[in-house]
């Protein structure tokens, strides 16, 4: 009997000093435990003793009625449902209920800390005569060790109080932190669900309905920093900031669709001929606001320490919509610009350069009408209307667009003028130089605009240069296209020797829609060869030998108009032309 009392006082001394925090006497009180033969019995006794205390912690934080308490009601939810307040002390309910989730959270911590600490002494501690490590005593006969098993009993409880899944199962081989993660579901799909309300609700307050105006600086300020506040919390998490990023997605495409609501459609949107039209201005301010939204979310995605790369990426695409949104706003004034400038360039047909030098040597003006109305024309439309967007580089990623765009059309419709004399070959050297200060306040630079502005250098000299010098001419290709410099040589030729538009009986404008419309080299060449294709000659006063080319096309039609005034020789040009056309066809192949 003294013998028993005395070894429940010494197993009742030793238990305390089980949960000391010095490894020490806890090693001490292990072996007391080993040599009364309850080590086993013991520490499961202590693990499950925790656990017990851990499950009541457990079930009083996440009691509805103490955390809906004393104004509210509880209201029970359908099995497998959280039960969420109403919505008149929502911020009450969720104060309480982080307070005691942070509570609950150091104790599991705490709790975690010492079965932590029993296992370490257990696996370091060993028999001194027997010399078996006491951990080898635990874990015999294949059971876990404690900390798994304590882990493992918490984890149930937890997903059996958060109601996260109906059978809760928990392999060897799934990691804690996970079943943990599984045990909140039920909670993290109730927070993502006001967290989507907190981030839409500032978006419809500002774009009230039958509003024309987008929300104000201070208004998208307080949409950014909800969007910021929303990926700050959830940054504890990568799983967590995945799904909050998605919201934030859905919040750029909310603010995206009330945002396109208010743009104009009608003409009035597109119109270049006065100021500003009231739709034009509200487009403007769309496109800022979407511009500004875009900019500020770009930022705090970017001062996101540790973001997730899959998060980064969902929130990216949302804005790389936002950025196609306001392409698309812009889209019907850059069509309207365009237009007007493609249809003032081709007036220069209109004009006559057929004339011979003057006697100075120098164009009698510096640039043609049309040249003039062009520069004017342009450096309004920048002045009324692109302006007024706060997005410089977005509008000159446009507008140098339109520049190339402009050039182009210079280029094709300066290589088509027929006559062109002498004289007339000055004052479009000219209009060439003139045309980099044309489209000037379209760009940043004007040597940014790359092939655009090397055509437009390279094109000018060979105004001057005999056509064997251009059919030699290093740009050809590389910088300037055949068919273009083909199209240009055909100025050369006799009347009879018709362009490709002249032959198909097309106006200008037509043949300029044609090359629009097939924009590959090939095509283009196989519209000119049809209009450059020889006959094989056996006449012995012409030897020129055009080999490969079918004999069809409208200079067969010249060559039979020189056979039927008795002609000797062909322009100067057309043979050149011939063996530039081989040397294009050839380069394709």
């Amino acid at each position: 009997m003294l013998l028993s009392s005395l070894a429940a006082s010494i197993s009742v001394r030793s238990c305390s000093l089980l949960l000391a925090e010095n490894p020490t006497q806890v090693g001490t009180a292990l072996q007391v435990f080993h040599n009364l033969g309850t080590l086993k019995d013991t520490i499961a006794n202590v693990v499950d003793g925790y656990c017990t205390v851990l499950e009541e912690n457990i079930k009083n934080a996440l009691d509805i009625k103490v955390l809906t308490q004393p104004s509210q009601t509880v209201t029970r939810g359908g099995p497998g449902r959280a039960a969420m307040p109403t919505p008149g002390n929502t911020a009450a309910f969720r104060a309480a209920l982080w307070t005691n989730m942070e509570k609950l959270m150091d104790q599991i911590c705490a709790a975690c800390g010492q079965v932590q600490h029993l296992q370490k002494v257990l696996a370091k501690k060993r028999d001194p005569v027997s010399h078996v490590c006491f951990i080898e005593e635990i874990v015999k006969d294949g059971q876990s060790d404690i900390l798994y098993k304590f882990w493992t009993a918490v984890t149930q409880t937890l997903s059996s109080q958060f109601q996260s899944a109906t059978d809760f199962t928990f392999s060897y081989m799934q990691s804690p932190e996970k079943a943990l993660k599984d045990s909140l579901q039920q909670y993290e799909a109730a927070y993502l669900s006001k967290s989507l309300s907190r981030l839409f609700d500032p978006i419809n307050l500002v774009f009230p309905p039958g509003g024309r105006n987008p929300p104000s600086s201070d208004e998208l300020d307080s949409i950014i920093k909800t969007i910021a506040s929303e990926l700050n919390v959830a940054a504890v998490d990568p799983d967590l900031s995945l799904a909050v990023a998605k919201n934030v997605a859905k919040t750029i495409q909310l603010y995206g669709v009330k945002s396109e609501q208010l743009l104009s459609t009608q003409g009035e949107a597109s119109q270049v001929i006065g100021p500003l039209t009231e739709g034009q201005r509200r487009n403007v301010a769309v496109v800022n606001s979407l511009y500004k939204l875009h900019q500020a979310v770009l930022k705090v995605i970017t001062s996101q320490s540790s973001f997730p790369a899959a998060a980064e990426q969902t929130v990216t695409t949302a804005l790389k919509a936002v950025h196609d949104l306001m392409g698309s706003a812009v889209q019907p004034l850059l069509n309207s610009v365009g237009d007007s400038v493609e249809a003032i360039i081709i007036t220069m047909h209109q004009e006559d350069f057929s004339g011979s030098l003057s006697s100075s040597g120098k164009p009698d003006v510096p640039c043609s009408l049309y040249m003039k109305e062009l520069q004017g024309f342009i450096a309004r439309v920048m002045s009324d209307y692109f302006r007024h967007f706060e997005c410089f580089d977005f509008v000159f990623d446009n507008t140098e667009a339109m520049a190339q765009r402009a050039i182009e059309l210079f280029i094709r419709n300066a290589s088509l003028i027929r006559p062109l004399g002498e004289g007339g070959k000055m004052r479009l050297a000219a209009d060439f130089a003139q045309m980099e200060l044309a489209v000037a306040p379209l760009c940043r630079r004007v040597s940014d605009l790359g092939k655009s502005y090397r055509q437009l250098r390279s094109f000018r000299p060979l105004l001057f240069q005999t056509s064997e010098h251009i059919a030699s001419s290093p740009a050809l290709g590389e910088v300037i296209p055949f068919s273009i410099i083909l199209q240009f040589l055909f100025t050369r030729a006799p009347p009879e020797l018709k362009s490709p538009f002249q032959r198909a009986e097309w106006s200008i404008a037509r043949y300029s829609q044609w090359l629009d419309d097939h924009p590959c080299e090939k095509d283009r060449l196989a519209l000119i060869r049809s209009s450059t294709k020889p006959a094989f000659l056996e006449s012995q006063a012409m030897t020129l030998n055009y080999r490969g080319i079918d004999d069809s096309g409208a200079l067969e039609a010249y060559v039979q108009s020189v056979r039927t005034r008795e002609g000797k020789e062909f322009a100067p040009v057309y043979p050149i032309m011939v063996q530039l056309l081989q040397k294009a066809m050839s380069a394709l192949q």
